[in-house]
């Protein structure tokens, strides 16, 4: 698994020499690619013939492969014919694992966020953690593919991965591997007014379970309904397709998300249909640092459009755009590639600087004195794109808000900061201080 990507529809590309070629702008560097693949062809053969012990070509080519598209940016890889009729099954929302989104960090295997009720989450596996081991073997040095595949196996089966955490010494958790079935959305309400409706992933099924959460909060509060949270924390992102389905649920038409590929004119714009489904009710949106990808377009689209309010911690940052690009018809497998960079509906590129939330709410104390990130972002990651527009991620800074020395750390307060935003009125009155900035803007004011 890599860092939160989204998928959008491509038709198959021709994976050729020829094309390569072709796609060479000039004859010069037609000619300069074919010298690279003759390059690549001596060493080849060189290792095939001289090295130490025999090699397994497929994976040797399969390597040289990833080594190129891994230069390129952290999100495209190559997934052999196995491992993308696993992304297919992934996407689903029911697979065979841990249930944890991990990336790569100079050669090892980092956490970007365990996933709700899998054996990695209920294993308080934490965003941030370092994998550094399985079953006593280093994984360090292996490609995110071969990390991955060695964390999946048969469910029932145990698993011990070594987790090295910031501040502790590392230590080794054993697993139990099972079929993972994600539930993307759950829902419940709170204090017989407030909705409160958890989106943990974006797969296929996304869109429609959030249709029967909002079902579900509108009866279970018996026409009371105040507010409603959405909490996207954690949430590692997933298909573009979803998380523009998502944001239309509250939006009464309009832009949701725009895409930017490498040629001027490879814009796409998407927009919400008209009608939202919680007819102007209050929203507050809950996002964190593990917030990324598809649950940033959900943020910046609710942010911009001025329907939600979002409350927490600047998001992961993720602003781009993977499309897998079946070979042969997947036959030999498919390409993980970054086609194009994702814009808020203001035109912003988060890329790097994630999503600001309007009210900074922080889930724990910090100290000043020892101010640090939790967990990594999108710019901590080798080969990140920039972000074109120049916008910078926020300094490390302590939050104005954050829970009271004697809070008690079982319970989540910036949920209940949320809920009291909704309660007190405060999500729908910042809305409207917004809407009439912008009004007056507008008029020249």
């Amino acid at each position: 698994m890599r860092v939160a990507w989204i998928a959008a529809p491509l038709a198959g590309l021709a994976a050729c020499v020829g094309a390569l070629a072709w796609s060479a702008p000039e004859q010069g560097s037609r000619g300069d690619v074919y010298r690279q693949l003759e390059l690549f062809a001596d060493v080849l053969a060189r290792v095939e013939q001289d090295y130490v012990t025999p090699i397994d070509n497929q994976a040797a080519i399969e390597a040289a492969i990833n080594g190129m598209l891994s230069s390129l940016d952290p999100h495209s890889s190559y997934m052999n014919a196995s491992e993308y009729r696993e992304m297919q099954t992934q996407t689903r929302g029911e697979y065979g694992g841990l249930g944890i989104e991990v990336t790569s960090e100079d050669g090892v295997v980092r956490v970007v966020s365990p996933i709700d009720g899998t054996p990695a989450a209920r294993a308080g596996i934490q965003a941030g953690d370092y994998l550094t081991a399985i079953d006593g073997e280093s994984i360090v040095g292996l490609s995110l593919n071969d990390a991955v595949r060695r964390m999946r196996g048969e469910a029932g089966s145990d698993i011990t991965v070594t987790v090295a955490r910031e501040g502790t010494d590392p230590f080794d958790v054993t697993l139990r591997r099972e079929i993972i079935n994600v539930r993307a959305v759950t829902a419940r309400v709170e204090g017989g007014d407030i909705g409160v409706i958890r989106i943990s992933t974006f797969n296929e099924r996304t869109g429609a379970m959030l249709q029967d959460a909002i079902r579900q909060v509108k009866r279970d509060t018996g026409g009371r309904l105040r507010g409603v949270v959405v909490d996207l924390r954690n949430n590692p992102g997933g298909l573009l397709d979803q998380a523009i389905a998502v944001s239309d649920a509250f939006l009464d038409g309009g832009e949701v998300v725009s895409t930017r590929g490498r040629q001027p004119e490879d814009v796409q714009r998407y927009n919400a249909r008209r009608g939202d489904d919680l007819a102007g009710v209050p929203v507050a949106v809950l996002i964190n640092g593990a917030s990324a990808s598809a649950a940033e377009i959900v943020a910046g689209a609710l942010q911009d459009r001025n329907r939600a309010l979002i409350v927490g911690t600047d998001s992961f940052g993720k602003g781009s755009v993977q499309t897998v690009i079946p070979l042969q018809g997947g036959r030999d497998g498919a390409l993980r590639l970054t086609t194009a960079r994702y814009y808020t509906p203001a035109g912003r590129s988060i890329q790097g600087a994630g999503i600001a939330p309007d009210m900074e709410v922080a889930s724990r104390r910090v100290d000043p004195a020892r101010l640090q990130r939790l967990g990594i972002t999108e710019a901590d990651l080798p080969n990140a794109l920039n972000n074109e527009s120049g916008t910078q991620r926020r300094a490390l800074h302590v939050p104005d808000d954050q829970p009271p020395e004697n809070w008690d750390a079982d319970q989540d307060y910036q949920l209940n900061r949320a809920m009291d935003f909704l309660r007190q009125g405060t999500v729908a009155e910042r809305l409207r201080q917004r809407a009439a900035e912008v009004n007056h803007a507008s008029n020249g004011g």
